[in-house]
């Protein structure tokens, strides 16, 4: 191009401006080159696989369709953290211990592939351990065994695919149990959206910077072929958003509850018929406790119900009890409804022991969970129950909890279909009411 340019009479004028052309087409072409030949991640990554600077954070979660770099992103930020000694105790956790290893560690994209031979002392395949010379640790763990959490501790920990674990409730708690080292312990989530609690609640942390990104965000260096199988794979399909444009699926298959059928909207007025104050109750606080569901609704003379308040928290129990009974008196409560299947009468006992006064009614589930919950979610599809604000916890965990398939039990909701019980579907004649003067 050069030469001809050379060669040609072109007009001064003219020739000038596309000499300018042709040196910017050249100097991009060099600069794309160099990126792509450069060995510092820092020169090859796109803009949203450098490690978030725009704010502190303890959780960066990368939401995005397959294909993204969504592992390469993962192990390249883990080994900047080695490399500059910033992190020494680093945990990995795939689905299972074995695809931790396959992906994260030996895949095409994983840890072995960015980090050079000679900063490894030594990788013990079959213990899951990979010693660094620095004195770095790297131990591999599954998300199917979160068990095995309980008694390590690390600075730092790249979780994979977080969306696909069965048990993420539970993996989750024993994970940040076990972020207790050093003055900053940060953690990496990578994963294609699917929705469950820990997701939503990551989504809603004011501490968890969001990425999101595409399939085609990594178009350039993908096979075509890949990207065509994929696109005939989801096309038209409810996976299409979800598995390459990353976007976040509103429900969750088999949930009693839907996002679009939680509605929110302030009481006309004070003009209550019955407020309950709803505990799902846990007997012990340690690592492994269950919260305290506790849950604050009103029935207004409108006859719909309004959720005024989740007061959900884990403590001991003469703790929540005192929450639960400040609840009481700020809404002017008619009752305390409590759950005794665990604790007995640990809960009426507690309650009267602070207030003598207190409205108590104690219930005992005889049936399932399902089963108790399927005709709130009812009223909910009825438009007969509202939220006064967004309640996130709350509300991650009714769109979230799946009838003989999540692991957790659902403190929150427990108490929230235990207070609406008592207000719609209790027999009526049996209510005693307190009056406020």
């Amino acid at each position: 191009m050069q030469a001809e340019l050379n060669s040609r009479k072109w007009p001064k004028k003219r020739k000038d401006i596309f000499q300018k052309l042709i040196s910017a087409l050249i100097r991009k072409n060099e600069t794309y080159l160099c990126a792509k030949n450069s060995k510092n991640w820092s020169d090859r990554a796109r803009p949203e696989q450098l490690e978030p600077t725009h704010q502190s954070w303890n959780t960066w979660l990368i939401l995005a369709g397959r294909g993204f770099g969504k592992t390469r992103t993962g192990a390249e930020t883990v080994w900047d953290w080695i490399k500059n000694n910033r992190y020494k105790h680093i945990a990995l956790v795939g689905q299972t211990v074995i695809e931790a290893r396959q992906v994260m560690v030996e895949g095409e994209s994983g840890l072995l592939s960015v980090v050079p031979k000679e900063e490894i002392l030594k990788y013990h395949k079959g213990d899951g351990l990979i010693e660094f010379k620095n004195g770095a640790q790297v131990r591999l763990y599954g998300g199917d065994r979160p068990e095995r959490l309980r008694g390590p501790q690390f600075d730092a920990a790249w979780v994979d695919e977080l969306a696909k674990f069965k048990k993420s409730e539970l993996f989750w708690e024993q994970l940040n149990l076990c972020l207790r080292l050093g003055t900053d312990p940060k953690c990496i989530v990578t994963t294609t959206p699917r929705r469950n609690s820990v997701i939503t609640q990551l989504m809603n942390d004011e501490d968890c910077v969001v990425t999101r990104g595409s399939t085609f965000d990594n178009a350039a260096n993908l096979a075509p072929g890949f990207l065509k199988n994929l696109n005939k794979q989801f096309a038209g399909t409810r996976l299409e958003a979800q598995e390459i444009y990353a976007q976040m699926q509103d429900e969750t298959e088999g949930a009693l509850w839907a996002p679009d059928k939680i509605l929110y909207e302030k009481p006309p007025s004070e003009d209550w018929k019955r407020v309950v104050i709803a505990v799902d109750p846990s007997e012990t606080n340690n690592e492994t406790s269950d919260e305290t569901g506790i849950i604050v609704i009103g029935h207004h003379t409108n006859q719909n119900a309004y959720v005024l308040e989740d007061a959900t928290h884990k403590a001991a129990p003469a703790h929540w009890i005192r929450k639960v009974v400040e609840l009481y008196e700020k809404y002017q409560a008619d009752r305390v409804v409590a759950e005794v299947n665990k604790g007995g009468d640990m809960v009426k006992d507690l309650l009267l022991a602070c207030n003598p006064n207190i409205s108590y009614k104690g219930v005992r589930a005889t049936r399932g969970k399902a089963i108790r919950a399927e005709p709130i979610a009812s009223l909910y599809e009825q438009g007969k129950v509202k939220h006064i604000s967004p309640l996130p916890q709350l509300e991650a965990q009714l769109c979230s909890w799946v009838p003989g398939i999540s692991a957790k039990s659902p403190d929150r909701l427990d108490a929230l279909v235990w207070g609406l019980t008592d207000l719609f579907l209790s027999n009526q004649g049996t209510y005693s009411y307190k009056i406020w003067v």
